[in-house]
């Protein structure tokens, strides 16, 4: 782990700095909005002022009552928040204002901004609210925000003895509210410290958060399984993974324990047919070499049961001897075929004739058992390519089983033969069910090993063995489905000869 170059914590650090920024830009806009949001408030609150100062100071103006319009400016212009008051006519020189300096000079209309509401150094008549509004800083450099609200000429003003106004004149006037920046400024920066240090903190715990959340629920289960794969690299295949989760990397521990048992069966198997080879080899070399024994012993055994038959006694222990020796020459000739198996004669046959050549061979077993036998064929079956002597053998090693595994009390046997398609291909298939005892789970997987049997005693282990070697020879498959105390169904499936012709078969 510590050699990998470009580690998840480097991908979490670059995740956690693209969030940290998504956080910055969002930190910055909704600064930024609720600057806006208090800026057009003051906006809202400087024009409501103005129009509440042309109102109140409409009538005084009208009449020409100037010691009370000043009045109503210098009350409206100490109140807190607002610089100055000023009225100001079209060409900027200011008539009335708060600040007795400015009274009779021209407003500066670079400094405070106001080239903004003019074109060609001439004021628009016709203005919006945002257009009429001005942000500037003058000497203090405090920012202050102003909005000019023209006063236009109304028939009262153009049409008074005291006014000199023509009808034409739209404008007369301009009144000017400047209100002072300070406070909003400062709940900007407030805003701006607050949503900073709400930033920094969002940062921190995002960090933190994304750190743990990696480090608990990735980083430490992908080094548990590093080290179960080192575990098991070693050879170690007992190694497992404690799995907690229901998640993908616990699909995934799941998944490696898994692999491991098969890993493991794979091995215990792998070393199960090594020595089963071993054995299979010994015993096919003690085979050979007890075989010429038994064939003297047969032949002088044999010679001698010849010479008793004046005296019953010898002659009984002799024939005793004589099926006994015969017995182990075909146990040894079996193993040796199994070890060393000849060649198959192979030619097409219909798998029905050969099913019936077996019935007719051990019919007198069954009948005497008491077991009939139900037959399933299919009508019109292809041929298949096999040596019909071997296959004949095949099933009369599958019909004694199951004539062992039905016992004394009778039952039944059912051959069913049909056509089948497998892996893609086309198979005749075979299946032999009986009703007899049945194999226990666990000993399914081995009574296709050599020597092992579930007769105890009554055999040797060795038929099944040679089934199944018969059977692979000619390219096809075994296998079986058992339930004990219910039977047993071995299925067989040979591959049917290319170009095979289907003939009338059923019987």
């Amino acid at each position: 782990m510590k050699n990998v170059k470009n580690k998840i914590s480097h991908k979490l650090i670059a995740v956690g700095i693209v969030t940290i920024a998504i956080v910055g830009v969002f930190s910055y806009f909704i600064t930024k909005s609720n600057q806006r949001t208090y800026i057009l408030k003051v906006e809202h609150y400087a024009h409501q002022l103005s129009e509440m100062i042309k109102s109140s100071t409409k009538s005084d103006m009208l009449f020409y009552r100037r010691q009370r319009v000043h009045d109503i400016i210098d009350t409206i212009g100490q109140q807190e928040g607002i610089e100055k008051v000023r009225i100001f006519n079209k060409e900027g020189i200011i008539i009335y204002s708060s600040d007795k300096n400015d009274a009779g000079t021209m407003v500066d209309k670079r400094a405070e901004a106001c080239y903004g509401c003019h074109t060609a150094d001439q004021p628009l008549e016709r203005l919006s609210i945002s257009e009429r509004t001005r942000i500037f800083k003058l000497e203090n450099k405090v920012r202050s925000l102003g909005i000019i609200n023209p006063i236009y000429n109304e028939p009262a003003c153009w049409q008074a003895d005291c006014h000199i106004h023509s009808q034409e004149q739209k404008v007369l006037g301009v009144l000017d509210v400047s209100m002072s920046l300070a406070e909003v400024d400062r709940l900007t920066r407030e805003n701006q410290t607050i949503v900073i240090l709400f930033t920094l903190a969002a940062m921190v715990i995002i960090s933190v958060f994304l750190w743990y959340f990696f480090k608990r629920l990735i980083t430490r289960p992908v080094q548990r399984i590093v080290a179960a794969t080192n575990a098991v690299a070693s050879g170690n295949l007992s190694y497992r993974i404690e799995v907690k989760r229901n998640d993908e990397l616990g699909l995934l521990g799941n998944s490696f324990n898994e692999m491991t048992r098969n890993l493991a069966e794979a091995q215990t198997q792998l070393y199960h047919s090594d020595k089963l080879a071993s054995i299979g080899r010994l015993a096919a070399g003690v085979a050979h070499e007890i075989n010429n024994p038994l064939t003297g012993v047969l032949t002088y055994s044999s010679f001698l049961l010849k010479r008793s038959k004046d005296d019953p006694e010898m002659k009984s222990d002799l024939e005793v001897i004589v099926r006994e020796t015969k017995r182990c020459r075909d146990i040894v000739k079996d193993l040796l075929d199994f070890a060393r198996p000849i060649s198959a004669a192979k030619k097409s046959a219909n798998i029905n004739d050969v099913i019936e050549r077996a019935l007719n061979i051990v019919a007198n077993q069954l009948n005497f058992r008491n077991i009939a036998v139900q037959k399933q064929y299919a009508d019109t079956l292809p041929d298949v390519n096999i040596d019909e002597g071997q296959l004949q053998q095949v099933f009369i090693n599958l019909l004694v089983n199951a004539a062992d595994a039905i016992g004394d009390d009778g039952g039944e046997i059912a051959i069913h033969t049909r056509t089948v398609q497998f892996q893609g291909k086309n198979y005749v298939q075979v299946d032999v069910t009986d009703n007899g005892c049945g194999i226990a789970k666990e000993n399914i997987p081995k009574i296709f090993e050599p020597f092992y049997s579930t007769k105890d005693h009554k055999g040797i282990g060795l038929g099944l063995s040679v089934v199944w070697g018969i059977i692979d020879k000619h390219q096809g498959t075994i296998s079986v489905e058992s339930e004990p105390n219910k039977g047993s169904t071995f299925t067989i499936k040979l591959p049917i000869s290319q170009g095979a012709v289907s003939t009338d078969k059923g019987k």
